[in-house]
């Protein structure tokens, strides 16, 4: 066969990540990942340019699925995030985020990608071993003798799906159903003819939209959609009979009677010859009579079941369910013990029949439903979960965040440990590896093979990317910070914020709000030169110049009679004078040559305080009333740890000792939890993926 166009050559590209466009476009995925991240993240609507369903999203699956790229690095990226959630549900977007933020921060630093690969592998080792530590700060174990940690970790993970739109009720409401669905299906004994193996059962989900998100329950057993049932006055009078259990009949095969099941082809039939519907009828009769004669009491079909058989088996009081759906088979063969028959030729064998405990009919919403009641007491190992929503779009995102949160709780089944969430994980093991990394830099550079240097600003590259993970969670022109006693991450709303920081040397330090209007200008004094000075209330401002060697200062015309201090000022000093309140006096301070003044918030009737600030320290102003109660995770109370400092993230704050570990005997209420397993296999699919492509150098494309 010929071809229509000239086959073309592969395309070879030559260090892909030096491409200007190839890098532009791993920006826009590292911001499309990170402003979904978190309870506060925006909202994604993704929309084919030639028309079709919209889709809006917060979910890491559905967005990753539904955006397609042409980039080979970034297919790459995506199929491993994908395979990540598919495991384990949980942490595709931190994924995303800290591997795009270790390749940028390789690329800004200059490290050749072959030192930066093993600096990062040694580090992820440092990582792994420290959350697998027993007296890890950053893990708690999860208590099964006691709900609240499995509902935080449920709501932790419904919470931070915007799309849902629910509220704080509503999201405990959620978060608790969740955790009682979980609990239903686990298993109380052994699995029958595994003693050693458990099995855990099955939670079936039913939307229902235009209800309220309070509607939504749980319920043990199944809820089967049977629209006509009200068409049927013996099936209704059937499920209102005495307790049972009642013995059920399940068939996988159309038992409509259809030639058409059979396959394609054709069929030749002699003249005389009995018409071959009729033949396939008197089998199907046959299989009713049987399963009457069997004292079956439900009888139901994954497909459609003939009018004529339907009639007969209700004529003798059994209860006839077809059109269940695939999806629903395993869960009912799981709860009643049957086994699903693919024939209806041969007889049934006795032990393809269930039991179910009873059958009644609920009302939910618009629908009635027929409630299956599982056979055995307590544990049954099929559940329903009824979720209401008020449109179809926010119900679709609540049923798969519950569904993602349903497997994110039986991660704990095997790990029964949860590490704190809010972003406290990632800025408490930032300086804890910041610490290790740098006590023992010399030793880990001679035996990775690389410079001092180089190590250090790999690890200063790695400890950046975690807390890049914890400051994607800060929206809406918030703070994020961390305190320097036990590495925990605090958000500030915008406003509020206090701006503690490093200042390196010649620096300045960006002040505070200042009410009613009032500006203070505060930079970097070199010799000689003067500072400005702001407004002052109810009088004149205050003229502050050049002073040179000793010579006196000239101050200006004083508010409502309060004097200036004024003095000799030494070659190289400036004076500092800022707003002058109401009836308050001007304090002005030496400022170094070269330092910063910094410049705190004035409140009205306050003064102004500068001083001077050494080169490299971190600063902490206020008493931190700004700062939240409690941080990200709510471990670390305010209240009860007096003397606390911050720094906002991802600045240069000076080396202190090992983060402190905060004593869980008597811990506060955990606003945030993150399943351990999911995060663990997270940083190392992250981790793996940012070596992978920054190993590669070249690509092939085959562009027919």
């Amino acid at each position: 066969m010929s071809r229509v166009t000239k086959k073309a050559s592969s395309v070879c590209t030559d260090s892909p990540l030096s491409m200007s466009e190839v890098c532009q476009k791993m920006t826009l995925m590292r911001q499309i990942l990170t402003s979904c991240f978190g309870p506060n993240g925006r909202l994604k609507q993704v929309h084919n340019n030639v028309g079709g369903h919209v889709l809006t999203t917060s979910t890491s699956t559905s967005l990753l699925q539904a955006v397609s790229s042409s980039e080979p690095l970034l297919k790459l990226i995506t199929a491993s995030i994908l395979n990540h959630l598919s495991r384990f549900s949980d942490c595709g977007l931190y994924t995303g985020i800290l591997c795009f933020s270790l390749i940028d921060h390789v690329q800004k630093s200059g490290l050749r990608p072959s030192v930066a690969i093993k600096i990062n592998k040694q580090l992820l080792e440092v990582c792994t071993s420290f959350l697998n530590q027993e007296d890890c700060g950053c893990k708690v174990n999860v208590d099964f003798n006691s709900c609240q940690s499995l509902v935080t970790l449920a709501r932790s993970v419904i919470s931070s799906k915007p799309a849902c739109v629910l509220t704080e009720g509503e999201q405990q409401h959620i978060s608790t159903l969740a955790v009682h669905a979980f609990l239903l299906t686990v298993p109380c004994g052994d699995t029958p003819g595994s003693p050693d193996r458990v099995r855990l059962g099955k939670t079936v989900t039913v939307s229902i939209e235009g209800q309220f998100v309070l509607d939504s329950a749980v319920f043990p057993g199944l809820l089967v959609n049977v629209p006509d049932m009200q068409l049927h006055p013996t099936d209704s009078e059937r499920t209102r009979r005495g307790p049972g259990p009642f013995r059920l009949a399940l068939f996988t095969v159309s038992l409509s009677g259809d030639l058409s099941e059979f396959g394609e082809g054709s069929l030749e039939v002699h003249s005389g010859a009995p018409d071959p519907e009729d033949l396939i009828l008197d089998e199907l009769l046959k299989l009713g009579e049987q399963a009457v004669t069997d004292q079956v009491e439900v009888f139901m079909c994954q497909r459609v079941i003939h009018p004529v058989l339907q009639h007969y088996l209700r004529r003798h009081g059994v209860l006839v369910v077809e059109r269940l759906g695939i999806a629903l088979i395993e869960p009912i063969v799981q709860m009643t013990g049957a086994q699903a028959v693919a024939l209806y030729q041969t007889p049934i064998p006795p032990e393809a029949y269930g039991q179910v405990k009873g059958c009644c009919v609920r009302t939910v919403g618009s629908r009635e439903m027929l409630h299956l009641l599982p056979p055995r007491e307590p544990a049954p190992a099929v559940c329903t979960m009824v979720l209401c929503h008020r449109n179809d779009t926010m119900l679709n995102e609540l049923k798969a965040v519950c569904q993602r949160a349903e497997h994110v709780l039986r991660l704990t089944l095997r790990d029964p440990v949860a590490l704190l969430g809010g972003g406290c994980t990632e800025t408490h093991m930032a300086a804890y590896i910041s610490n290790k990394g740098t006590t023992e830099a010399a030793k880990a550079a001679l035996s990775l093979g690389v410079s001092q240097s180089q190590y250090l600003l790999g690890l200063n590259g790695f400890c950046s990317s975690l807390e890049a993970v914890a400051l994607a969670l800060v929206h809406d022109g918030e703070t994020g910070l961390v305190d320097l006693s036990y590495a925990h991450h605090w958000s500030v709303p915008q406003g509020e914020a206090i701006h503690s920081g490093t200042v390196p040397q010649g620096e300045a330090i960006h002040s505070g709000t200042v009410p009613q209007g009032e500006a203070i200008h505060s930079g970097t004094v070199l010799q000689g030169e003067a500072i400005h000075s702001g407004t002052v209330l109810q009088g004149e401002a205050i003229h502050s110049g050049t002073v040179a060697q000793g010579e006196a200062i000239h101050s200006g015309t004083v508010a409502q009679g309060e004097a200036i201090h004024s003095g000799t000022v030494a070659q190289g000093e400036a004076i500092h004078s800022g707003t002058v309140a109401q009836g308050e006096a001007i304090h002005s301070g030496t400022v170094p040559q070269g330092e910063a003044i910094h410049s705190g918030t004035v409140a009205q009737g306050e003064a102004i305080h500068s001083g001077t600030v050494p080169q490299g320290e971190a600063v902490q102003r206020g008493d931190g009333d700004e700062v939240p109660a409690t941080c990200g995770c709510g471990l670390v109370e305010r209240s009860a740890r007096p003397g606390l400092e911050w720094t906002p993230l991802n600045t240069r704050y000076p080396s202190r000792s090992a983060p402190l570990v905060v004593g869980k005997d008597t811990p506060p209420q955990l606003r945030v939890l993150d399943s351990f397993t999911a995060k663990l296999n997270a940083l190392q699919v992250a981790v793996e993926m940012a070596n992978l492509v920054l190993d590669i150098r070249y690509v092939i494309q085959d562009v027919n």
